[in-house]
């Protein structure tokens, strides 16, 4: 009897994800953003006020690329910074009307690419797979919790 670890589904997550990509960025391109810029205004949209480091986090990026990304998005007019005022070296980060309309944009964009991509699959068909690969990213995120500290101990052994 075959077993759910014989069947390798990787690569499928790999190109659904990269398809996706491909046709949102074909849709999107007159907006002009990179997938990264995108990605922050629509983080920073959601989750307004946050400092650059957090956001870097939440994007699993670096914080000097998410500030790179920030300085081109501000210049543009998506973003602004505004002083924390909690704590004077740091600044908040807000998205500006000219970006709350872009996102607006792309919202339709990845809901429409959804519905053309999910033709003939039900609702609980989808909601199936979605349990299964929220289980599979669990999975995975507990071997990190368990990996974490070994890869600790190896590093602190080799000073």
């Amino acid at each position: 009897m075959t077993k759910a670890e014989d069947i390798s589904f990787g690569y499928l997550l790999n190109d659904i994800t990269l398809l996706f990509r491909k046709h949102f960025d074909r849709r999107a391109v007159k907006f002009g953003l990179t997938r990264a810029q995108w990605r922050a205004t629509k983080m920073l949209h959601h989750r307004e006020g946050l400092r650059q480091t957090e956001l870097a986090e939440f994007l699993e990026m670096e914080p000097i690329a998410v500030g790179r990304v920030i300085d081109r998005l501000q210049a543009a007019g998506f973003v602004e910074r505004r002083p924390d005022p909690k704590d004077r070296r740091a600044w908040r980060l807000y998205t500006t009307a000219q970006a709350s309309e872009v996102v607006d944009d792309m919202e339709k964009i990845a809901h429409e690419l959804r519905r053309e991509s999910t033709v003939g699959v039900t609702y609980e068909e989808m909601m199936q797979a979605m349990d299964v690969m929220t289980r599979i990213k669990e999975n995975l995120q507990a071997l990190d919790a368990l990996e974490a500290p070994e890869e600790a101990g190896e590093q602190a052994a080799q000073l």
